[in-house]
């Protein structure tokens, strides 16, 4: 069953939205959909994986995140 995660990322502009995007469509169809926000700082996933599987996904774009919850 998918859940809605969101996300803090230090992200500063479009490009580093793009490695984010990049990143969770590795995960191919565990992840639904994902929603950046630059302004806001926050990714939104919608995926049958965890919180800690998505994070850990997320790292590997060399930003600095944070799980902030289930939306």
């Amino acid at each position: 069953m998918s859940q809605t995660y969101e996300f803090e990322m230090a992200m500063t502009c479009e490009g580093c939205a793009g490695a984010a995007k990049r990143v969770l469509g590795k995960l191919g169809g565990n992840v639904t959909n994902v929603e950046t926000n630059v302004e806001t700082k926050k990714v939104k996933v919608t995926s049958s994986l965890s919180s800690d599987e998505l994070l850990e996904q997320l790292k590997k774009t060399g930003k600095e995140v944070k799980f902030l919850g289930t939306v």
